[in-house]
This record gives structure tokens, C-alpha cells and sequence, in this order.
């Protein structure tokens, strides 16, 4: 009929007499008279800081836990910060709640979570922590990027980059991360028919970069596709509008063709076009064989051209030398005597003389 109970410095007692909490027990040893056996003390410790026991709100409301626990209580709209020793311990959602005050330093911070976005100088700590993705969406931005963020369905604002916490729950978040550095649209295997009814397989290169994300996420599902789309169409508009000799030749003029073209509906998705041109334009197997005749044939003709400008430049040129020797006779000689040195110097020469005055002769030519 009389019972004892002994409670250690790091415990409590929870004394329940006919089901009924009637309070805390401390350290020390306790007795009690229980004829009726209707007296039940329940150990507690408080090296665990958290007290959950099935009738905690009992116990709560019965007010004598008030010297020892500090109570929780949060609503739907509520969140729960828990640091215990220093040490960031846990987030509370909606609920009851209570940890023992007796034993270990603890810091509660309790937020509004209809402020959807969460601000704290130990962020990160909180946002690595083991139960933060019940509670929250953790939205990294990479440099160079930005996340356009809609709270239900309403446009709120653009994260810069970084890490960026949101609690759950509380609406409808929804976040997209935009790229702004500049990038390559590949437009290849468009086949263009040219004013002049030539079909031409060409590849084209864009280059870009979205200066608007807002707009870029708003106005298309799919900007980079919507690009794609609009490149496709400016193709056929310039390429479409020129004969093929101005394609081949005036490549820089198409391409300020194609940016102005594209510019003013990639402006409006938001999109900056840096560049757009051409890179490969593959003609038809029978327009090939064409074309390598015409160049042929206009390579001949040149190739005939100088050979001839030639020929009349130096006929032109021995006229002037035969009317000169012509109206000089000492420059003729001279020019004979030229001659005959060139003749002496690269062969044998031999000399007969036998008929008398054949040598004067000579002696006189030479």
C-alpha cells in the first residue's frame, strides 16, 4: 500500500492519480500511499529535451507543467524554430508541443509562414537541416541565372543568384530558372526555294541571350523554341526574296537581312539576337554540276584573256624595237654585235681562213 519512487537530477516524474495528471515530480526519492492502486508515476528524462507523452494536452491544460516545460503551441499558419544548446535542433509545424526548461538552454523563434518567403541570418544552417524539405522550398539560382518566381499564379519577383527558402503549405509557389548567358540556336536542314526558283539546303546559326526573364517565361511556354520558330520564318523571308548569285555573294548583307528580321519578335519574348547567318549552303546535285561549268568556262575565258593581252604586249613591244633598229643604224649593228657576243660565249666557234682577204673580212665584221 505504500509505494516509493526515486528521481535521478536529469529526470521528472509525471504523477497521474486516477488517470488524472496532477503534476511534476523532482528530484529525490517520493512516497506514496496507494491503498487503491489508482497512483501511477511515469519517468521522464530530460536529457531528451522533448516531452511527448499520448495525454500532452492534459497535461498541458491541467497548468502545472508551467514552471517546468515551455509549451508550444502553434497554428496552421505557424512555423517553429528550435535551437537547443546553440545548436539548431529541428522546425515545428502546426501543433502542441513541449520541451523541458530545466536542464538545457533553449532558443524558440516562432514565424508567420504566410510570409511565404524566408529570411534568416542562419539560413543555410536551417535549410541543410534533416526535416528542412518538409517545410521548405529551397530554390538555388546558379551565376548567371535567374528563377522567376509566381505565387499563385501572380507574378512576385526574380531571384538573383543564390539560395532562396520558401515555406510549404501556405500557397502556390512555382519557380522558373532562366539562363541569361549568351547561347547557340543550331537552325539546320532548311530547305529555301531563291526568287530565281532555286532550292537551297542551308544551315544557319543563331547566337542569343534572354536580357528579360519575366518576359521569356510569360509569353511562351518554350522561348527557345519560340526563336527556333521565328529564325525559321526570317529564312524564308530574306533568302526567299534574293536570287542565288546574291546569296553566294552578299553574305554579310543577308545576314543583317536575317537579324532585322528576327530581332523585333525575339525582342518581345524577351530575347537579345547577337548574331544570325549563314553556314553552309548545299545546292542541288544538277545546279552543282552547273555551276562548276560556269566557273570552269569563266576561268577559261580569263585564262584566254591574259594569255592574249600577252601575246599583243609583246608583239607590241618587238614592233617599237624593229621601227627603233630601223631608224638607227649604229644601234643596229651594236644590237648585232650583242648577238654574236651571246653566240660566241655559249658554243665552239671555229674559224677557216683560207681565201686571201677572208680574214679582213672577218677582222672587219667582227
Amino acid at each position: 500500500m505504500i509505494k516509493t519512487k526515486k528521481i535521478r537530477s536529469y529526470e521528472r516524474g509525471l504523477y497521474f492519480k486516477d488517470r488524472e495528471f496532477k503534476g511534476i515530480l523532482e528530484k529525490g526519492r517520493h512516497w506514496f500511499a496507494d491503498p487503491f492502486f489508482n497512483i501511477r508515476i511515469e519517468i521522464a528524462s530530460m536529457k531528451d529535451p522533448w516531452l511527448i507523452h499520448d495525454n500532452l494536452d492534459l497535461m498541458i491544460k491541467s497548468g502545472t507543467l508551467a514552471n517546468h516545460v515551455q509549451v508550444i503551441d502553434l497554428e496552421d499558419y505557424q512555423r517553429a524554430l528550435v535551437w537547443v544548446e546553440g545548436r539548431f535542433e529541428r522546425i515545428l509545424g502546426p501543433g502542441l508541443y513541449a520541451l523541458w526548461k530545466d536542464f538545457k538552454k533553449l532558443r524558440i523563434e516562432i514565424v508567420d509562414a504566410r510570409q511565404v518567403r524566408f529570411k534568416h541570418e542562419a539560413m543555410t544552417q536551417i535549410a541543410e537541416h534533416g526535416n528542412a524539405a518538409e517545410f521548405f522550398s529551397v530554390v538555388d539560382v546558379p551565376e548567371g541565372h535567374r528563377s522567376v518566381y509566381f505565387k499563385d499564379g501572380k507574378y512576385v519577383e526574380t531571384l538573383a543568384p543564390g539560395r532562396h527558402l520558401f515555406w510549404n503549405g501556405t500557397a502556390v509557389n512555382r519557380f522558373f530558372t532562366v539562363d541569361l548567358r549568351e547561347k547557340i540556336l543550331d537552325v539546320s536542314g532548311q530547305e529555301i526555294m531563291t526568287s530565281d526558283k532555286v532550292t537551297l539546303r542551308i544551315n544557319a546559326m543563331l547566337s542569343f541571350n534572354i536580357t528579360d526573364a519575366v518576359k521569356s517565361v510569360s509569353l511562351s511556354e518554350d522561348s527557345r523554341q519560340a526563336l527556333y520558330r521565328e529564325a525559321q520564318l526570317a529564312l524564308r523571308s530574306v533568302i526567299g526574296a534574293l536570287e542565288l548569285d546574291s546569296v553566294l555573294n552578299e553574305k554579310e548583307k543577308v545576314s543583317k537581312g536575317l537579324i532585322a528580321a528576327v530581332q523585333e519578335s525575339a525582342r518581345s519574348l524577351g530575347i537579345q539576337v547577337k548574331s544570325f547567318g549563314i553556314r553552309d549552303i548545299i545546292l542541288p546535285g544538277d545546279m552543282k554540276d552547273l555551276m562548276n561549268k560556269v566557273i570552269e568556262a569563266k576561268k577559261a575565258a580569263e585564262s584566254n584573256l591574259i594569255m592574249r593581252r600577252e601575246e599583243t604586249a609583246a608583239m607590241r613591244s618587238q614592233a617599237n624595237t624593229a621601227r627603233l633598229l630601223d631608224n638607227n643604224p649604229t644601234l643596229m649593228r651594236l644590237r648585232e654585235l650583242d648577238i654574236l657576243e651571246k653566240v660566241v660565249s655559249n658554243s665552239k666557234m671555229n674559224l677557216v681562213l683560207g681565201e686571201k682577204g677572208l680574214a679582213d673580212r672577218v677582222v672587219n665584221l667582227l
